[in-house]
Formats: C-alpha cells, sequence, structure tokens
C-alpha cells in the first residue's frame, strides 16, 4: 500500500512539473494575419513611392517619397485603367497554402505588376507593382502599390535606338554611293576617262564624308567615356582664342567673309583647352555652312566676356560668356529644341560645302556637360544666329551640367 501511495504520488508530481513548463507554439499566433490599422503600416521609411490602398481602391496612405515625386498625380495614376486592372487582380489573388495547412510568414499573395503611359500632365511611363495586405474574415482588404516612373530609361532606351538606326543610315548612304560606283568603273563606264574623272572624285567626297563621320563618332565616344570627371586645368580665354583663329584664319580668306574679335583681358576658365577649341570650331564651322546667304556678306562675331552679375540665363553668378554670332539667314524657332540631338540637321548647307555629319552639336553639349556650362543659342529667319557659351570661373566647384 505504501508503494503505491509513493508511486501515485510520483505520477502526480511528473504531471505537475510538465504543466508547468512553456508551450512552444507550432505555428504564429492567430493574430498575425489580423489587420492593423493604416497608421501601423511603415511605409514612410521605405525608399519607394509606396501607396496604401482599401478594398475599394481608395488611397489610405502616401509615402513621402510618392508625394515628393508625383504629388497630386498619384490619383491619376491610380485610376488609369492598367493600374485599376492591376488592382483588381491582386485583390483577387491568393494566398499559398502551405504543405502543413497552417499560415506562415511566407505565405503571401503573389505580387501584379503593370506598365503604361500616362500623357498628362506630362508623358510619363510608369510601372506599378502591387500585393494585398494580409487581412483578418470581414475586414477590408488593402493594398500596397510600388511606383516607380520608368520615364527617363525609357527615353534613354529610345535615344540609343535611335542613334544605331541613324548611324546605320548615315554610315550606309556613303557605302551605297561607293559600291554603286566601283560596279559602273568595272563596267563600261571605266574605259571612258571622262566619266572616270568624275566617278572616282565623286568616290573621293563620299570617303571623306565617311571618314569625317566616323572620325566624329569615335570623338564623341571618347567624350562621352570622360564626360564625369571635371576639367581640372586653368586656361587663359586669351591663348584659346588665339589657337581657334589659327584654325578658322584660312576660312575667312574667302571674298564675302568676314571674322569679327570682341575678347576680354585676363579671362580665365577651369577647361579642357583641346575640347573647348573643338566647340568654338564646331559653332564657326555652322556658321560658316548654314550661315551664308547667297550674294551677301557674311560676317561672324567671335567673343569672350566676363557674364554680368546677376543674370538669370545662367547657373551662377560670375563666370564666362564665349559667343559667336552671326548675319546670316538665321532659322525658324521649332528647329531650336532639337538642335543638339544626334544627326539633326536644319537643313542642307547654303555655301555649297557638303553634308554635315549631324554630330556638331552633339559634340559641343557633352563637352559643356563635362564642363558644368550652357548653351545657348537664338535665331530667326532673316536676323542670323547667336550661340553663347557659359563657362564657371576658373574658381568655381560647379556640379551643374545644363544644355538649354
Amino acid at each position: 500500500m505504501v508503494l503505491v501511495c509513493v508511486a501515485l504520488a510520483g505520477w502526480v508530481l511528473a504531471v505537475w512539473l510538465l504543466l508547468r513548463q512553456p508551450r512552444v507554439p507550432t505555428s504564429p499566433p492567430d493574430d498575425y494575419l489580423k489587420p492593423v490599422s493604416p497608421a501601423d503600416l511603415p511605409v514612410d521609411p521605405l525608399p519607394a513611392c509606396a501607396v496604401v490602398l482599401d478594398g475599394l481602391g481608395a488611397i489610405v496612405q502616401v509615402n513621402e517619397e510618392a508625394a515628393s515625386q508625383f504629388g497630386e498625380t498619384v490619383g491619376a495614376i491610380l485610376r488609369h485603367p492598367a493600374a485599376r486592372a492591376a488592382l483588381s487582380a491582386a485583390l483577387r489573388a491568393p494566398v499559398p497554402a502551405s504543405p502543413s495547412g497552417s499560415s506562415n510568414r511566407g505565405d503571401l499573395p503573389p505580387v501584379c505588376s503593370t506598365t503604361f503611359t500616362l500623357d498628362v500632365p506630362v508623358p510619363r511611363t510608369l510601372h506599378l507593382m502591387l500585393r494585398r495586405l494580409p487581412g483578418g474574415k470581414g475586414q477590408d482588404r488593402r493594398v500596397l502599390v510600388v511606383l516607380t516612373d520608368r520615364s527617363e530609361a525609357q527615353a534613354a532606351d529610345r535615344m540609343r535606338m535611335d542613334f544605331v538606326a541613324h548611324a546605320s543610315h548615315e554610315l550606309r548612304t556613303p557605302l551605297a554611293s561607293l559600291s554603286g560606283f566601283i560596279d559602273a568603273l568595272q563596267g563600261a563606264a571605266g574605259e571612258n576617262p571622262v566619266m572616270r574623272h568624275q566617278f572616282l572624285d565623286i568616290m573621293r567626297q563620299q570617303s571623306e564624308r565617311l571618314k569625317r563621320l566616323i572620325d566624329r563618332l569615335l570623338y564623341l565616344s571618347r567624350v562621352q567615356a570622360h564626360e564625369h570627371q571635371r576639367p581640372r586645368d586653368v586656361v587663359d580665354v586669351a591663348d584659346l582664342m588665339a589657337v581657334v583663329l589659327g584654325e578658322v584664319a584660312p576660312r575667312f580668306e574667302q571674298e564675302g567673309r568676314t571674322l569679327k574679335l570682341e575678347i576680354e583681358d585676363d579671362l580665365l576658365v577651369r577647361a579642357d583647352e583641346d575640347e573647348m577649341v573643338q566647340v568654338l570650331l564646331n559653332l564657326i564651322e555652322n556658321a560658316l555652312r548654314y550661315g551664308a546667304q547667297e550674294g551677301d556678306p557674311l560676317t561672324i562675331t567671335l567673343s569672350a566676356r566676363r557674364a554680368a552679375s546677376p543674370d538669370d540665363r545662367w547657373p551662377a553668378d560670375g563666370g564666362v560668356i564665349l559667343g559667336i554670332e552671326d548675319n546670316g539667314c538665321g532659322m525658324e524657332a521649332h528647329h531650336l529644341p532639337r538642335l543638339t540631338e544626334r544627326f539633326y540637321r536644319v537643313g542642307a548647307p547654303t555655301d555649297g560645302a557638303g553634308q554635315g555629319t549631324g554630330l556638331g552639336l552633339s559634340i559641343v553639349r557633352h563637352i559643356l556637360d563635362r564642363h558644368g556650362g550652357r548653351l545657348r543659342i537664338a535665331s530667326a529667319p532673316g536676323k542670323g544666329t547667336t550661340c553663347l557659351v557659359w563657362l564657371p570661373p576658373a574658381g568655381a566647384t560647379l556640379a551643374v551640367s545644363l544644355v538649354e
């Protein structure tokens, strides 16, 4: 009897000790998937444009990043038909069931995404990713939306494709001409001295055009390769103008062409001298090629002066302005915004020279981007063209690189 009592007491003690041990849950608590109040959703710290919508698509929260980047257009973006369709898909997306049948932290609804273009107030390409947030029964479900503006990336892709297409076309034209004349010279035309001389002269012109185009493409590639590196050399503008003058003086020996100089003393800029010479040569070349009017004299004024302060046209006070002004035929205003695009040409040359490469002003733009400068072009039909290049002073460390 005593042994039975002792055994019973030991069994009771064991059960009591077992019941006192803490229980380890084998699944998340029941309230894990219960909805929380909107104020509890930490969307503001997210390094992305985030918006929270309710089950009807109404905006519940907008974080600071989204409000700063999209402002009042958030509503218009979310009302777009593509965004509404993605929202419906996100709300219908089921939560994947785990093999054990219990809810795990990884059991989240799938992400629904869409990309579309919003035309107003300005064209923008937007990418939306949507995921339904966990919610309990009888509670309105909510959807987290992450917005990404892909306008710049799409524009860059389009520019690359346009560049390849234009470059291929520009290279194909002289090559096709050379191929055609080679075939002609291999035939009966090769036996005729007059035709042979004429064809060879055209082939020489086309080969020179091809060489100019390849040289410009290679130069543009080199400029872009170190565009992020600011020049460190201090250049005296008077020395710069002397180099330019030595290059262009022979072009003004022709009757009807005049070059005027208006250069202030003691102007210093932080620049790459070779690149700035190229900028001025390209601008003067354009004035000579496209500015001349038949029968009228052409005057080009090359100037350098200190920028007036204050001047809202430039990003900072001070600096140096280099100018190239002509009294030529000018151009329509609608051409001005596109002048620095690659392969863009206003029209046929007026000086009787061959067609340009269409890369001169694009090279100017990229060089000025590297120098933190700006380019302004003003022109009107019959009133000539004025190109102003602003460069920061030698002592400035400017992070501005805009072209207008």
